[in-house]
């Protein structure tokens, strides 16, 4: 056997030698961010052997185009669906930034802008876990529950029973998961729990290690949708320790916000969507939508958005770099992840060189400690253009929110790394001139003062060995 593989050497290191090759090309002429191209490259140049098949395996950052066209025809339906809510022009009247940010949603995500919902910010899990229940119990016609991670606990068993008693009365009910998420969280067949439970089912993006090594491309949205009419997302997973049930990382500090009204609709299109494509579907989605809702007074212009890797438009990032780009005063970020792409970094560095107040609050406790090295390693850039970095002493801080100017903010799933930029399905809800911006920036200004400030100084007698590693795992933070 050995003799006979001996034949082959060399004709196999020829052939990935070739595999090597076609593999950087295809990398320089990709429209991939340049800080995961350069990551690939020196992975793949000093290993010319088995680089190239490691990437066609598991890099790419994108979804095989026979997938990608099987879901371009759900995408298009779901803009159908939402294109009579199109309404970016309206916000003229509150000037050119908002009505850009809005148009640009609307045209690149099909995303639309709403008026008459109703918005309610919670600075904590803790918070937002009895309202979640409170709302299950009045549901009439339908739950959307879609989760990156779902493990057994009060928080997700109380879920689980309001789900079976509601699925006994009739109620539609469907719940999709990541499986990857899920993987060490649930049992391999808890798919098919639900399903005899009266719940349907779907896990997305199964991993199978034989047939399916592509694992980049995760569901990482975060939403509860309750009959077209009220909705939930934000950084919640349904797990003990985001409601401080379970200790994990100190005191888990994350958000979440309740939308009721017109622009849960977009919500339910949202979920709808991936659902389809899960499960092969071609469903008529206007059956879920609710009447209209009743008029209420004035509540600001609410836009939830989603942000897919199938379309190479990185909603996400667009959108906090426009907020980014449009403040005035202040800018302030709560992020559990500081792995910051060029333009973001930019970005930043430039607003706070131009005077705006630039604060941001990281974890002091890290849930992953080579991720919490390579936050780390993204201060002093940042530091040095005058922003301010504070690390949340209590725990863990999995809140991702932006607020800006008492105008502008959003509240959703979108990490500041690489995955969730550019890799993940992502979600979140952007508000201008909504009431609870206010509520948002007060939660700042409270986790602020529990937060340790970071000076430039910390940094400038660094250990040689650590500084060392820090910058070989920047190098790579697109690849994590």
């Amino acid at each position: 056997m050995v003799v006979v593989f001996s034949e082959y050497t060399e004709s196999f290191y020829w052939c990935c030698i070739v595999i090597s090759i076609l593999a950087a090309l295809a990398i320089i002429c990709s429209r991939m961010e340049p800080g995961y191209k350069i990551a690939w490259l020196i992975l793949i140049l000093p290993f010319p052997v088995f680089g190239g098949i490691f990437y066609l395996l598991v890099g790419g950052g994108t979804i095989p185009r026979r997938t990608q066209k099987r879901m371009q025809g759900i995408l298009k339906k779901s803009a159908l669906a939402l294109q009579d809510d199109f309404k970016s022009d309206d916000l003229i009247s509150l000037g050119g930034d908002a009505a850009s940010q809005a148009h640009y949603m609307e045209q690149y995500a099909a995303c639309p802008s709403y008026t008459n919902t109703e918005t309610e910010y919670f600075p904590l899990g803790d918070q937002a876990f009895p309202r979640m229940l409170e709302e299950l119990e009045k549901a009439e016609h339908y739950i959307f529950l879609e989760y990156f991670i779902i493990q057994p606990g009060i928080f997700w068993d109380s879920i689980l029973a309001i789900l079976e008693r509601k699925a006994a009365q009739g109620v539609e009910v469907r719940v999709m998961y990541d499986d990857m998420g899920c993987m060490f969280t649930l049992p391999r067949d808890y798919d098919q729990v639900l399903m005899k439970k009266g719940i349907q089912c779907r896990v997305f993006n199964r991993f199978l290690p034989v047939m399916s090594l592509r694992l980049n491309n995760r569901d990482h949205r975060k939403l509860m949708v309750i009959d077209g009419k009220v909705g939930f997302t934000g950084g919640l997973n349904l797990a003990d320790e985001y409601i401080n049930i379970r200790k994990r990382f100190g005191h888990w500090k994350d958000s979440a916000i309740l939308l009721e009204g017109d622009a849960v609709w977009s919500m339910a299109v949202m979920f709808l969507t991936l659902w389809d494509y899960c499960c092969g579907w071609d469903e008529n989605f206007d059956r879920f939508r609710p009447p209209a809702s009743p008029v209420r007074p004035w509540t600001g212009y609410v836009q939830p958005y989603t942000d897919t890797p199938l379309d190479r438009e990185a909603v996400g990032q667009a959108v906090y770099l426009n907020m980014i780009s449009k403040a005035k005063n202040y800018i302030y970020i709560t992020t559990p992840y500081l792995v910051v792409d060029v333009a973001t970094n930019t970005a930043l560095c430039n607003a706070a060189k131009s005077g705006v107040n630039v604060k941001i609050i990281t974890p002091h406790i890290p849930d992953k400690r080579y991720v919490f090295e390579v936050t780390r390693a993204h201060y002093p850039p940042l530091l040095d253009a005058g922003v301010e970095i504070y690390e949340y002493t209590p725990g863990f801080i999995h809140a991702k929110n932006f607020v800006v100017d008492d105008r502008f903010a959003t509240v959703g799933t979108v990490n500041l790394d690489y995955r969730s930029l550019f890799l993940h399905f992502e979600d979140g809800v952007w508000l201008c001139e909504a009431p609870c911006i206010r509520d948002i920036r007060a939660d700042f200004e409270r986790t602020l003062t529990c937060s340790e400030p970071i000076t430039p100084r910390r940094f400038k007698h660094l250990n040689i060995l650590l500084q060392l590693y820090r910058s070989i795992l920047r190098i790579f933070a697109p690849l994590m």
